[in-house]
């Protein structure tokens, strides 16, 4: 029961629209605007840094409490320590399909890139290093935020997979949890993969 209900609330927290809502006290509906999207990024090229960046944090903050919460929940009532992991699991990956697939919005949302940086905060911060780095090499690499944050799902379950080899203990709830972000990541920036081998992505910093 206190997994579920931390999915209930997970959903809810992350399925809030802040930058949908941005751009409503701007006077504009973001989601005809830039890329289209929802997200920190999109509000940033459309709205500004004074804006994008305070909904990016909005966002991540969305994904870290449930899944903190949920962690501190059970663990205060004395649950085993795989219980404890899997409901913040399940709150955080929650967190993440309301983001992507908000009811506010008929189910359609972001990709899901700074509320999986905040749930990987509260449960996986030194795979939230890793693929914090990768994020800033590809970003500088290439300057397409979209490759960055692809890449950085790919290095979150690096760094997963190379701390579980060193410390020879795998924790396979959040493995499992890593793989499903990445792959879900990659999936919502299909269009993004398109446009980049057809060469019409736009780059960060420059005009399209």
């Amino acid at each position: 029961m206190a997994i579920l209900i931390s999915a209930i609330v997970g959903y809810i927290s992350g399925a809030m629209p802040f930058g949908y809502w941005a751009g409503k006290l701007k006077g504009m509906d973001i989601r005809q605007h830039g890329s289209g999207n929802i997200g920190a990024t999109n509000v940033i090229r459309v709205l500004g840094k004074g804006i994008g960046i305070p909904v990016f944090i909005l966002d991540a903050l969305k994904g870290w409490l449930p899944a903190w919460l949920a962690g501190y929940f059970l663990a205060k009532n004395g649950a085993a320590q795989e219980i404890v992991s899997a409901g913040a699991v399940v709150a955080g990956l929650a967190a993440v399909l309301g983001h992507m697939f908000t009811f506010w919005l008929g189910f359609k949302g972001g990709k899901g890139v700074a509320t999986t940086a905040g749930v990987l905060l509260g449960i996986a911060p030194l795979a939230m290093l890793g693929g914090l780095v990768v994020w800033l090499v590809f970003f500088f690499m290439t300057r397409y935020v979209s490759l960055a944050s692809m890449m950085a799902g790919v290095g979150v379950v690096a760094t997963m997979v190379a701390l579980m080899l060193r410390d020879q203990r795998w924790d396979f709830v959040m493995l499992g949890f890593g793989v499903l972000i990445m792959l879900l990541v990659i999936l919502r920036h299909r269009a993004n993969i398109g446009r980049i081998f057809a060469g019409t992505e736009p780059k960060a910093g420059r005009k399209k």
